[in-house]
This record gives structure tokens, C-alpha cells and sequence, in this order.
């Protein structure tokens, strides 16, 4: 269906630590389990957001209350008709308090979504707001430092690629990624 193949799963499987009986295969109810104490902290983990445009404010009604154990409890922008409100529960500070105030909410995770012309300047306060994954909405590539998890998201160039495999153009194999 995504074009993975067994040999890609087990591989995954072995790097977040789980075997298997390799007559048997998998238990799945403990396989469920043991990646639902990846995934889910006992505590949950708080995540901001900086920049509260359009997506920003999408993300957050979308988002909060889908996953208990992932809550959006900040965000952050420097637009005075931003700061101050707040959106689907969440409420918007001021960027100059960011580091403050990522510490107060214990956030841990950050969606970046602020316009690609600020986002290289994010990475220090992020960085020394202690955050331990970003995910990058923005279309600039950001060096952070390697203990910081990092996904770009793209969207523009997602949907360029899409589009360029919907007019025609050949498919990208499915062992492309092994």
C-alpha cells in the first residue's frame, strides 16, 4: 500500500529495540505497547507554536484534544493582533518572552510556522529554550544542533511534487528509500 516492505519494518522495529520471534513473528498486542511507551510519555509533553498565522491557527484548532499525551499550551508571535488572544484554549505571547515562557510550560516540542524569513533566527532561542524536537513548517532548511530532533514539512514542496507525479511524470519506486 505505502510501498514498505518487511524488511524495512523489522529494521525499524530493531532500532527502537523490539525482536521478535523469528518462528513465531510478532506478538502485536505487545508490539502496540511497547510503541504506545515510545510515543506517550506517562506525563504527556507540552508543544508551542511560533508564528500564528493561518496554519498556526489551523494546526491548533486541528490538533488539541487529538492526542491526550500531546497538548499545544503555548504560542508565539510578534504581531500585537496575535499576542494576547487566544486560540482554541491556547494562548499567544510575545516572542520576546519565548525562552521564559517555554520554560514555564515545560514545552518540549515546537511547530515552527513563522514566515522563512525570520526562521534561521528561531534556531538560538529554540536552542536555548531547551526544546528537544522542531517540526519545520517553514521552507528554510535550519541547522539545530544534533540533540534536537528535526522535521522539515514542506508544504509547497509536497504539493510541487505531487502535482508533477499527477501530470504524468514517472513514480518513484517503492525500494527507492531501502
Amino acid at each position: 500500500m505505502h510501498g514498505i516492505t518487511a524488511v524495512q519494518v523489522r529494521r525499524d522495529l530493531m532500532l527502537i529495540g523490539f525482536s521478535s520471534d523469528t518462528k513465531k513473528g510478532y506478538d502485536v498486542e505487545v508490539l502496540i505497547d511497547f510503541i504506545g511507551t515510545i510515543l506517550d510519555s506517562p506525563a504527556g509533553l507540552n508543544v508551542g507554536i511560533i508564528g500564528m498565522g493561518n496554519l498556526a491557527q489551523a494546526v491548533t484548532h486541528y490538533f488539541n484534544g487529538k492526542r491526550s499525551k500531546l497538548r499545544i499550551t503555548a504560542a508565539f508571535d510578534i504581531d500585537p493582533e496575535k499576542v494576547g488572544r487566544t486560540v482554541a484554549g491556547v494562548p499567544c505571547y510575545h516572542m520576546d518572552t519565548f525562552i521564559e515562557t517555554a520554560h514555564k510550560h515545560d514545552i518540549r516540542v515546537i511547530i515552527l510556522t513563522s514566515p522563512s524569513s525570520v526562521a534561521a533566527g528561531m534556531v538560538e532561542p529554540i536552542t536555548q529554550a531547551g526544546v528537544r524536537g522542531v517540526l519545520n513548517f517553514t521552507s528554510t532548511p535550519l541547522n539545530f544542533p544534533g540533540d534536537i530532533y528535526v522535521e522539515d514539512y514542506d508544504i509547497i514542496t509536497l504539493l510541487e511534487k505531487v502535482a508533477y507525479f499527477s501530470k504524468g511524470g514517472s513514480l518513484p519506486s517503492a525500494t527507492a528509500g531501502e
